[in-house]
């Protein structure tokens, strides 16, 4: 019997692969903060990621029902679009506490289960390596920084013979561009501090949007990435040709550009 733990199980990349692990032979639990509902081969854990108690209950609860976790499969996270500037002090830091800082405890503590041979694969964002647009900043900086994270905790891990791989998806059909389209038009109606044209910042949001793939292409490359016998440290997924293409431009250019578009 092989185990696996599915962060943000709820969602559509989570729920894509709880349901593929389930078809591969795995026990999944799947952990999200409402718990899903009891199935064949799955059993629901619910936590808030921002509450070590509450992943320690998780724990616990996985723990009475086995001793080792073959992998732990990370999609919690949340999406949001402001400026630095603006930003209120609880958004940003909640920012942080759920992109970053919950999957650093979700591996701390379960850490106890994980054997050698054990795998940690964590969802990061097409954006990590890359440079952000405006006003996506903050979820890019938290994005990147759990990739970071993620290769330190893989130079760490190797020597316990636990791989650590990132997953950095791209545009995925999960409901997400109506979530940063609203988004961004909480965000030209509030802030006081940007003239934001949000016909012109809505274009870049859809273009960027327009290749997204299916959940289930993620959850396969998931299944993918753990039978592999050694798994590569980076796999990507629906990368975007124009966000690629700006990203190798010079700095100020890519300032000039974006200036030229949104003023």
């Amino acid at each position: 019997m092989k185990y696996v733990l599915v962060t943000g199980a709820a969602g559509g990349m989570g729920r894509a692969t709880v349901l593929h692990m389930r078809s591969l032979g795995y026990t999944v639990f799947a952990l999200d903060k409402t718990a899903c509902e009891k199935e064949e081969g799955v059993i629901p854990l619910s936590a808030d990621l921002t509450v070590r108690e509450e992943i320690k209950a998780a724990f616990d609860t996985v723990a009475s029902l086995t001793d080792r976790l073959d992998a732990i499969v990370h999609f919690a996270g949340i999406y949001l679009l402001d400026s630095f500037v603006e930003i209120e002090e609880e958004k940003l830091k909640r920012a942080f506490d759920i992109n970053l800082f919950g999957a650093m405890e979700v591996n701390r503590i379960f850490l106890p289960l994980m054997k050698k041979g054990s795998r940690i694969v964590i969802t990061t964002s097409e954006l990590a390596p890359l440079d952000p647009l405006p006003f996506t900043g903050i979820y890019a900086v938290t994005k990147a920084s759990l990739d970071r994270y993620a290769f330190s905790l893989a130079m760490e891990l190797q020597l316990l013979g636990i791989t650590v791989s990132v997953l950095r998806a791209g545009a995925v059909d999960t409901g997400m561009l109506g979530v940063s389209t609203a988004a961004l038009e909480r965000f030209c109606e509030s802030t006081a501090l940007y003239t934001c044209n949000a016909d012109r910042f809505r274009n870049i949001v859809n273009r960027v949007e327009a290749r997204s793939i299916k959940p289930l292409r993620v959850a396969e490359k998931v299944g993918k990435i753990l039978r592999c016998r050694k798994p590569r440290f980076v796999y990507a997924i629906n990368r975007n040709p124009l966000l690629l293409l700006l990203h190798l431009l010079p700095k100020g250019l890519q300032l000039k550009i974006i200036h030229g578009i949104l003023r």
